[in-house]
């Protein structure tokens, strides 16, 4: 398997941490908990609920899994990076769009990804587009609604 690096604010990796310990300290002990009483009430045999708490089991350590992954493999975009002209992780973008209306984004990993709040994926399509570019650069982006055309009016 081909390990993929994640990009994290500090916020998301402490995000990331207390759901690992959630899941370690709470959800394991609990889950089996759950399967031994079940095993006590009707065997593992044509036991529903035995069966959930094994697929519960099987989701929570995948899940523990993949979180650990990703945080043994992490790299920390500071929240706020000297601006060196150029769009990268982190950094905070002006847009103007054909209908001359602004928009501000930032720039962050996939697990920091808010777009309500302006927080973009460097993995989006405007976020690839945006990535490398310095401001009045104009960037062409393919929508399911057809091209659309950003103008980046600030980076910071």
């Amino acid at each position: 398997m081909v390990t993929r690096e994640t990009y994290l604010t500090p916020q998301a990796q402490t995000r990331l941490e207390e759901e690992l310990d959630h899941l370690r300290r709470n959800k394991r002990p609990e889950v089996a908990d759950r399967i031994q009483r079940s095993k006590e009430v009707g065997g593992t045999l044509d036991n529903a609920e035995y069966d959930d708490a094994k697929n519960d089991q099987s989701f929570n350590e995948g899940r523990i899994q993949e979180l650990e992954r990703k945080l043994n493999h992490a790299i920390l975009i500071p929240d706020h990076t000297e601006s060196s002209g150029v769009v990268q992780l982190g950094s905070r973008v002006v847009v103007q769009n054909e209908q001359k209306a602004f928009q501000e984004y930032t720039i962050v990993g996939v697990d920091d990804a808010d777009p309500p709040t302006g927080k973009i994926s460097h993995e989006s399509p405007v976020g690839k587009a945006l990535l490398h570019k310095k401001a009045n650069s104009k960037v062409e982006i393919g929508t399911p609604r057809g091209k659309m055309t950003l103008r980046i009016v600030e980076v910071s």
